[in-house]
């Protein structure tokens, strides 16, 4: 379960920076420089991803530290790439999007809570619950902290054995 709260999320130093601190002057203007605002988890409006169908763009969200993206709808080479890069897309009703934007109008420190094993996502505002749909590798790969590579050197002997029976 992921809960924004203040300081828990933010920027990896792991992630690689490809210019320095200070290179780009900080637009204090744009909601996700706003400290108000700050967490793990994005609410974003419909269509997400749209036209961001390089990896790049999926690398800047884990970059920034969101571990998951809210939305009634994301481009699907976009949806891919977030789950390559360990952020959940999360993919709930146009009504239910619109409750999240209100309730953080309302209170910009509401919390939302996303439970990938239960596959639900709370407005702890309203306390409303919605499910949503995950690909079931995608999910164990989440959930263990797997790759697409990590997860065959994990099953590589299930891999061989099977070879061996079916030579």
């Amino acid at each position: 379960m992921c809960t924004p709260s203040p300081g828990e999320c933010g920027y990896r130093p792991d992630y690689p920076r490809p210019f320095p601190q200070g290179y780009y002057p900080v637009n204090k203007d744009f909601v996700l420089n706003n400290p108000t605002y700050g967490g793990c988890i994005l609410v974003a409006g419909k269509n997400f991803g749209s036209g961001s169908s390089r990896e790049h763009a999926a690398w800047a969200i884990a970059g920034y530290g969101f571990r998951v993206v809210i939305s009634s709808f994301f481009a699907d080479i976009h949806k891919n790439n977030e789950l390559n890069n360990f952020v959940l897309p999360v993919v709930v009703s146009e009504s239910f999007l619109a409750e999240l934007f209100e309730s953080i109008k309302q209170n910009p420190k509401m919390e939302v809570e996303v439970d990938l094993p239960n596959q639900t996502v709370t407005n702890k505002a309203t306390g409303r619950v919605e499910k949503f749909e995950i690909n079931g590798y995608k999910k164990h790969c989440l959930i263990n902290g797997l790759d697409d590579i990590d997860f065959l050197v994990e099953n590589q002997q299930k891999t061989e054995a099977w070879e061996q029976r079916n030579k």
